[in-house]
């Protein structure tokens, strides 16, 4: 085995802040719906304040595949890309660019993905055009979890290029395929990049035990269905696999020098819990970008550990190339930072500056420590993170300087940055990935 760390990036979809039992989940049954994930927080490091690069799915995994903000690329400007947009040629993740797995690859990883792409269709784009060797998983957003169709009907479950006709729940099927990527590595020299992006648990809510719902509903929109018992119980399935994904690691003796990050593409949805926080996904308020973070990795990450370091998703290319001793495309310069040295000493913050955009409600956001600037709709806010996570009291009026400081930076930070694009192809409104709680 290579001395080079393997990495392992398992991505929720739609997964609230609150919703693991490390992170003050409700549970189910009583206990937590998370047994596995909240032994990894306490077997490595989680972060309290970790943030997705947008609140909605495809812009946030435009920022993963590249280290930087997804707003350089047209295909991030929509929220989301949808199956409507199958065969569009502008939309999506162009194979020329240079990503976490083709930059990987290229330094001597094998790399694969499990799970959801949701950054551009077939033939323009896809995993396997932009640097992974392997692919199994969906190409568009929500699928169903039993018959793998997408919102439009069409079948979307595919093995590599070709059309994969598997029968059984889709977490279940994703988990397995990165299982078996895993132990073929066991006699592999070479080290790995393991992507496993979950659709759980993304609507339909829909659990194993619930494929009679899947006929019931045909299409995956469905708003007479769901609850908080069958939430909990997607999240649990989830779990369970992240558990046998853990297993094959000590299987295949990379337990130690594996870091494995999981965390969620957006804030929660209509069951998902973001207490103490509000919002949800499709806002820029906390609930909609503040998500889970934890990282295991024997070999470095001591138990136990806790930080309050502000991250984003596209943090982890930078980090991850700098564990793996590889350099970004000079050409494409990493707008993340590299979180190598609080995985060494969780202690060690640093500050820094992040900033959010939505066309959705024309959302504004930035962070400056422990204050944020938010604006929606035109409308300013100005809040204490610190003694406010809730963003009730907006303290525009009573700081009326550190307000305009921050408006000036943001529209600073904007400018170098391409403007909104005039086309829009961006999902309407009514929509389910619109939806709000009732």
């Amino acid at each position: 085995m290579s001395t080079r760390p393997n990495f392992v990036f398992i991505l929720a979809d739609d997964l609230g802040y609150a919703d693991l039992g490390c992170y003050g989940g409700r549970g189910d049954d009583g206990g937590s719906c998370s047994p596995v994930l909240d032994r990894m927080a306490a077997e490595g490091l989680r972060f309290t304040d970790g943030y997705s690069n947008s609140p909605v799915c495809s812009p946030t995994r435009f920022s993963l595949m590249t280290g930087r903000w997804q707003y350089r690329l047209r295909g991030g400007n929509d929220e989301p890309i949808a199956s409507r947009h199958r065969g569009n040629a502008v939309l999506g993740l162009p194979p020329s660019h240079p990503t976490l797995p083709s930059l990987l690859r290229d330094a001597g990883y094998a790399t694969a993905l499990a799970g959801k792409w949701h950054l551009g269709f077939l033939p323009h784009f896809g995993p396997l055009k932009s640097g992974y060797q392997e692919f199994f998983g969906p190409m568009s957003g929500g699928v169903d979890y039993f018959t793998h169709k997408d919102s439009s009907g069409a079948h979307d479950l595919f093995d590599g290029e070709a059309d994969a006709p598997h029968a059984g729940y889709l977490t279940d099927l994703i988990s397995e395929r990165a299982v078996d990527f895993i132990r073929r590595r066991k006699e592999k020299r070479e080290p790995f990049l393991l992507s496993v992006h979950y659709t759980a648990p993304h609507w339909p809510w829909e659990t194993r035990a619930d494929e009679a719902e899947a006929l019931r509903i045909g299409k995956i929109f469905h708003f007479d269905g769901g609850s908080v018992a069958t939430y909990l119980t997607m999240v649990r399935h989830m779990d369970e696999g992240i558990g046998r994904i853990l297993e094959a690691l000590k299987a295949a003796g990379a337990d130690a020098n594996t870091i494995v990050v999981f965390t969620s593409d957006n804030g929660g949805e209509r069951f998902s819990d973001t207490w103490p926080l509000v919002g949800k996904k499709m806002d820029l308020l906390e609930g909609g970008i503040r998500v889970p973070y934890i990282v295991r990795w024997p070999a470095r990450v001591k138990a136990g550990s806790m930080t309050a370091q502000q991250a984003l998703t596209m943090d982890w290319v930078a980090t991850f190339f700098a564990a793996a001793g590889v350099q970004p495309h000079p050409d494409y310069p990493l707008d993340g930072a590299n979180l190598l040295p609080v995985l060494d000493n969780p202690a060690a913050s640093f500050e820094r500056e992040l900033f959010w955009r939505m066309k959705f409600r024309s959302q504004k956001a930035m962070l400056s420590g422990r204050w944020k600037y938010l604006s929606i709709e035109g409308d300013e806010f100005l809040f204490d993170l610190a003694t406010d996570a809730r963003e009730r009291a907006n303290r525009s009026a009573r700081e009326p300087q550190r307000l305009a400081a921050m408006r000036a930076r943001y529209a600073e930070w904007q400018r170098t940055l391409p403007e909104f694009p005039d086309t829009t192809f961006s999902v309407p409104a009514t929509k389910a990935d619109l939806a709000r709680p009732p």
